[in-house]
């Protein structure tokens, strides 16, 4: 078995948000990060968006509740604009409360944008 296999074996895949059209500010749903520990991967994958100068800024947010969020120092990704946009953020999870979402603020004049953010772990 190769190193690549082994590592595969023990990576985590967790769902933050869907891919989806999004066309307005929304926060996601909290996700229960206690079991996942150590660095993290966030990985967004944005097409283009599209209306009139469309913008899609996104950050993570933790919480001990999942009631009461608050930013994650560093967790925000570079804004999107009109052009598809394939980002990565490492981001500490031990530093993180129980629970994680994230929240997309989508502004322009008739602005979408269909995108998804994951979160791999080990």
């Amino acid at each position: 078995m190769t190193a690549l296999q082994d590592i595969a074996g023990q990576l985590t895949v967790t769902n933050i948000l869907p891919t989806a059209a999004r066309t307005a500010t929304a926060n996601g749903t909290g996700v229960d990060a206690q079991a996942l520990r150590g660095r993290g991967l966030l990985i967004l994958d944005s097409a283009a968006g599209t209306g009139t100068s469309p913008t899609l800024d996104l950050k993570l947010q933790d919480s001990a509740d999942n009631s009461s969020f608050a930013d994650i120092a560093g967790a925000t990704f570079t804004q999107v604009i009109n052009a598809a946009s394939r980002q990565t953020l490492a981001v500490n999870l031990d530093g993180a409360r129980r629970y994680v979402r994230a929240v997309s603020t989508i502004g322009g004049t008739s602005p979408s944008f269909t995108f998804s953010l994951n979160l791999v772990s080990l």
